[in-house]
């Protein structure tokens, strides 16, 4: 019986399981196959061989590609659309990667309705295939953290926009715990706390990115981000601040800050 695919996990390691939630165990030469058809779009064989075994002659990386593929038509048959000379992932397979794109380009669309909720822990801050260093491995890894980055900034603003700011925070901080030394995921969090009317949280937002930034790269947020704090500094008056450094204001008594 042809029990298929259901599921190719990519992001925090490799994983594959069946539709009768079977977990399947392949060498790791055929899961560097499965892997590449589940970032690549319908590549051809001769393609996928020399991606796959680059430092052999062209007959055994053809022959070792014939190995691969015989053996996960043994283990998950049906996997593998190999009609007109090229080779994808049967239809029905799904692909994590590919479905946290999609939410990604959905949410950047503006043509389109924000997306219900986000995907889960694994699909915003899984890395791509952890401990893999092959060429074609590496770019597709940082495309994709890129990719989620703006998609999350992008979430956070749209929701604020809406009104629904508790949402918009989350994803801010999604952005925020993807790459800590972002700024723009920071001006985005602050921007938002401040269309809330909750400057000394933005106030508090902003100080930690400093004090972050300062310790490990020895420089001081951009004009930009000041900028946002110098407007808001400008409302918090009365005995309730002290200035700190050129411009910015610092509530006494903020956890965290000082």
């Amino acid at each position: 019986m042809d029990v298929g695919p259901a599921r190719v996990a990519l992001l925090g390691g490799f994983g594959l399981g069946l539709r009768d939630e079977t977990v399947v165990d392949l060498p790791r030469g055929v899961q560097r196959l499965v892997a590449y058809l589940g970032l690549a779009h319908r590549p051809a064989r001769a393609a996928v061989a020399g991606q796959l075994w680059p430092d052999v002659p062209e007959d055994q990386a053809h022959g070792s590609l014939r190995s691969a593929l015989w053996r996960l038509q043994k283990a998950a048959p049906g996997m593998v659309d190999m009609t007109g000379g090229a080779l994808c992932l049967a239809r029905g397979v799904r692909v994590d990667v590919r479905e946290t794109a999609r939410w990604a380009q959905r949410v950047l669309d503006r043509r389109q309705d924000l997306p219900d909720g986000m995907p889960g822990d694994v699909e915003l801050r899984g890395e791509l295939l952890p401990g893999w260093y092959d060429d074609w491995v590496v770019p597709e890894r940082e495309r994709l953290r890129q990719l989620r980055l703006y998609a999350l900034e992008a979430l956070a603003d749209g929701l604020a926009r809406r009104g629904r700011y508790g949402e918009a925070v989350e994803a801010a901080h999604n952005a925020v715990q993807v790459e800590p030394l972002r700024e723009t995921a920071h001006r985005t969090l602050v921007r938002i706390h401040l269309a809330e009317g909750n400057l000394v949280e933005a106030v508090r937002a902003y100080e930690s990115f400093r004090v972050v930034l300062a310790a490990e790269l020895g420089v001081s947020p951009s004009p930009r981000m000041e900028a946002l704090l110098a407007g808001a500094g400008r409302r918090l008056v009365g005995p309730t601040v002290v200035p700190i450094h050129r411009d910015r204001l610092v509530p006494v008594g903020a956890a965290g800050i000082r």
